[in-house]
């Protein structure tokens, strides 16, 4: 437990710290800039951490559970329990933050004429030149297309983000985004109510609990870890995709509408069933062969 609580925090720490400053320089590549908070922005990137701690302590957890020996009845209900009162006790302390931050955040107006927006590194993306400011006459710079230029322009109209170069790998960027919509989805059950965060937070550490022993393929420590993270990458994505728009209009229009919102949560407590039943099987097995030798 104390090796959980350690790993948790120091991951949620690291990732909060990463993740607010890519919120914040996502915010500011907008202008006029979104009607955005620091108390907003910090509880959007501790959301974000929150999930990406709970899957990755969970995973150094039992990897090292294993390593050890630990009676897997002891160290499984363990850390399913702490990882849920962590995971409620965060949750509840950023939406009581969240409540009481202040009024939306002013849009930011930069009056510097002939101000360029566009990207030094390649040549090939939009480029805005701001004549008078936010709110003046602008050029727009479009590759393969005339410059466009806008006397009055249009009021509400926000100009387009600028084009920072963005070298990212899409399987990162995949990741971030699953891990950004399981936060939602954690955070939305929240404001459901208990019962129904407790229903999809408990099902899924449940579930991710379960799997823990049930990938153990190697005697390499290390590769059963890569194991252990690609499958846990692999439920990020299975839960993404179930609890998307989409699957739930599918699931609702033969389903009854009760069933179709708890799908996810019911198919995360079932295969979880399976992982520990096969575990259970793995285990006697084992017990029997030991026996007859």
């Amino acid at each position: 437990m104390l090796f959980f609580s350690l790993n948790f925090f120091i991951i949620f720490a690291a990732s909060a710290v990463f993740r607010f400053l890519a919120v914040w320089v996502d915010w500011v590549k907008y202008l006029p800039a979104k009607p955005e908070t620091a108390v907003s922005m910090i509880t959007s990137a501790a959301h974000w951490a929150l999930s990406l701690s709970l899957f990755t302590s969970i995973i150094i957890t039992l990897n090292y559970a294993i390593r050890r020996n630990y009676y897997v009845l002891m160290a499984v209900p363990c850390v399913m329990l702490l990882s849920f009162f962590i995971c409620f006790a965060i949750t509840l302390g950023l939406e009581h933050l969240r409540s009481l931050q202040s009024a939306p955040g002013q849009t930011v107006s930069i009056d510097d004429n002939g101000l360029i927006l566009s990207n030094t590194l390649s040549g090939n993306e939009t480029a805005v030149v701001l004549l008078g400011g936010t709110d003046g006459p602008r050029i727009a710079a479009v590759p393969n297309q005339p410059l466009l230029y806008l006397q009055n322009p249009v009021a509400g109209t926000e100009l387009p983000p600028i084009p920072f170069g963005d070298d990212t790998p899409w399987f990162l960027k995949s990741l971030a985004i699953d891990i950004r919509l399981n936060a939602e989805s954690l955070q939305r059950k929240f404001n459901e109510g208990f019962f129904p965060y407790l229903f999809y937070s408990g099902s899924l550490v449940f579930m991710l609990c379960s799997l823990g022993y049930a990938v153990k393929f190697s005697v390499w420590p290390l590769a059963n870890l890569f194991l252990a993270a690609l499958a846990f990458r692999g439920i990020l994505s299975l839960e993404t995709f179930l609890s998307s728009a989409e699957m739930r209009e599918l699931l609702s229009s033969f389903m009854y509408p009760a069933l179709a919102s708890a799908s996810v949560p019911l198919f995360f407590l079932g295969f979880g069933i399976l992982l520990n039943l096969y575990t259970l099987l793995v285990y006697a097995a084992k017990r029997r062969d030991d026996d007859e030798d």
